[in-house]
């Protein structure tokens, strides 16, 4: 096979994956934007956090919100736990790097705020206990997974969002993050302006 081949498949994998993923997940991202939306309109802030890529999606998701998505709009309360160099090892020397999202969100979580945790396995044990810790201080979960979703998605409480993309290739589960936290942030968008 050439490389054009190659590159074309990809494409043609991600069109299907992305067409076939709206009708299951369109509701769930609109109940995780409404959810969010909830959260700053009573004083709430967003936390992120994840793994590997899943910890850019979750830092370019917070930079759309403190920043600005496609508008211009007033700054919103969000925090990447992922990026705190300092905070990071120093939790992963003395606890166990389990635990670099879980003290942070204990530290910062308070009652009405919102963890997005982002895990394409549904696997990962520093998300798992990221979503545990943001239980015990009443948080709502949003939660973008993978495959079948993985331990992460048993974790959920009423309440909570499942984002989860039934694939098995990692590039386009984490392609439909991306697509899913680009619409989360046009419906924050929606719900805080209304329609342009």
């Amino acid at each position: 096979m050439d490389l054009i081949s190659r590159i074309a498949l990809h494409f043609e994998d991600n069109v299907s994956t992305t067409m076939g993923a709206v009708e299951r997940l369109a509701l769930p991202v609109a109940e995780a934007a409404d959810s969010m939306v909830r959260s700053l309109l009573s004083n709430g802030k967003i936390l992120a956090c994840g793994n590997a890529g899943s910890a850019a999606s979750a830092q370019h998701f917070v930079a759309q919100l403190v920043g600005h998505f496609e508008r211009e709009r007033p700054e919103l309360a969000a925090i990447a736990l992922t990026t705190d160099c300092a905070t990071l090892s120093s939790i992963a020397s003395s606890e166990a790097w389990e635990q670099v999202f879980a003290k942070q969100v204990r530290a910062l979580g308070q009652p009405g705020d919102v963890l997005l945790a982002l895990s394409t396995s549904g696997r990962s044990p520093s998300i798992l206990a990221a979503v545990e810790a943001a239980h015990e201080r009443d948080l709502r979960v949003v939660a973008l997974t993978g495959r079948d979703g993985g331990q992460l998605a048993t974790l959920l409480r009423e309440g909570d969002t499942l984002i989860c993309v039934e694939h098995e290739r990692v590039a386009r589960i984490q392609e439909l993050h991306l697509l899913a936290i680009h619409c989360i942030c046009d419906g924050i968008d929606c719900l805080l302006m209304g329609e342009e």
